[in-house]
């Protein structure tokens, strides 16, 4: 690693700024993402499940997260 360290301190201003751009978009592709217009249209659909009834009551809900969070 010391060695990685010696070769990535030699590099010019812009190769690290090129392989910090690489890391942190490597970074980013390990996480879940989940856009805003992903978010707004469940939050629509949600409403409008309620509005129209298609709704279910807070203890099944929570039996069926905790279902799925010990998957």
């Amino acid at each position: 690693m010391e060695s990685l360290w010696q070769t990535i301190q030699s590099l010019s201003t812009k190769n690290k700024k090129w392989l910090a751009d690489k890391l942190v978009e490597d970074l980013k592709g390990d996480e879940e993402y989940i856009s805003k217009e992903e978010i707004l249209a469940g939050i629509d659909a949600g409403l409008k499940d309620l509005k129209a009834g298609r709704t279910r009551d807070f203890e099944d809900f929570i039996q069926e997260w905790e279902h799925e969070v010990q998957a």
